[in-house]
């Protein structure tokens, strides 16, 4: 599988996007303790009686976003291969005692802090779902994470660090990675795999390789899929004609008003995006005051009444979780 394209298209990660059960217990999890912002409320564009939530920096700025469907009463999936176990965030240098300790209070379990890659320093822990978290120190990321004003600033995270892929095998997706989605090999730790368009913190995908794996089932607490972000509607439809030239089942541009996206899968199993960077979180939305009101896409305005009485009913007060 090659394609011989010397321009990068893909710029690093856009979103995650998770399956959850409770949307309140999700607020208070992501909002309330990691203190991410809540940018967006609105709907499953596919099945509008569910929640799609939108967290990230100040701006829900591409490559900070991690969004859930949270599905009521929804059963508990089972993290395995052939899926993206664990999302990982960027903090800085010297904040992991903090969050230990903030973890510790609100009864998070989480590990001690361990090391890969020689000097990369992180912590793991899971969210309300059993879904797969990291915090990974590092000086070389220059964005300022956001802040309720219930997290110290130094402390705040600043956006993902990157992802991790489990397959029985690493070669395919390995290959399909460098060869249609603009990614190059940065390291190699064992049975992990790294790799990333710039090197740079918030596009690594690291590759974990576990032959006698067992295979993942979705469901409350797994990943649904992760976006990689392109710059421009012209350039996710020149990465469509790449992956539809080596015979990727690729879909169509689908409008998800806030970005333009296409599906696929790796070779491994994983659903694959490519989303564009514009037009972002603040299209419908003072950006002072994302994440504050339900917004609906055009064509459901109509049927707001009955959206909303079928969705529970959620809230935040950052100041439940201060410190």
């Amino acid at each position: 599988m090659t394609y011989k394209d010397n321009k990068t298209k893909i710029l690093g990660l856009h979103h995650v996007t998770a399956l959850s059960s409770n949307p309140q217990k999700n607020v208070d999890f992501y909002a309330g303790i990691l203190g991410l912002r809540m940018v967006k409320k609105t709907i499953n564009f596919d099945a509008p009686e569910v929640y799609h939530l939108y967290y990230g920096d100040s701006e829900g700025s591409p490559g900070t976003l991690m969004t859930f469907f949270p599905y009521p009463k929804m059963a508990k999936g089972r993290q395995g291969t052939g899926q993206l176990t664990v999302t990982s965030f960027s903090i800085a240098d010297g904040s992991i005692g903090y969050w230990m300790d903030r973890l510790k209070k609100y009864g998070v379990e989480h590990t001690t802090p361990k090391k890969r890659f020689n000097d990369e320093e992180f912590i793991y822990f899971e969210d309300t779902d059993g879904l797969g978290i990291e915090l990974v120190t590092n000086d070389r990321d220059y964005r300022e994470g956001y802040n309720y004003g219930h997290i110290p600033r130094e402390h705040t995270i600043k956006g993902f660090y990157g992802i991790t892929l489990n397959q029985q095998s690493h070669k395919r997706t390995a290959d399909f990675l460098t060869s249609c989605l603009d990614h190059k090999v940065v390291a190699e730790d064992g049975d992990r795999y790294r790799f990333s368009p710039d090197g740079e913190v918030g596009g690594i995908v690291d590759v974990v390789e576990m032959p006698s794996g067992s295979m993942g089932r979705g469901g409350s607490g797994t990943v649904h899929h992760v976006a990689f972000a392109t710059s421009d509607d012209e350039a996710q439809l020149e990465v469509r004609e790449r992956l539809a030239s080596t015979g990727v089942h690729v879909t169509p541009v689908v409008d998800r008003q806030y970005f333009k996206s296409i599906y696929f899968r790796e070779p491994g199993g994983v659903l694959f995006e490519v989303a564009t960077n514009p037009p972002g979180m603040a299209i419908d939305e003072d950006p002072n005051h994302l994440g504050t009101s339900l917004k609906l896409p055009t064509w459901q305005e109509n049927n707001r009444d009955v959206i909303e009485s079928n969705l529970e009913t959620i809230t935040f007060d950052a100041m439940e979780f201060m410190d």
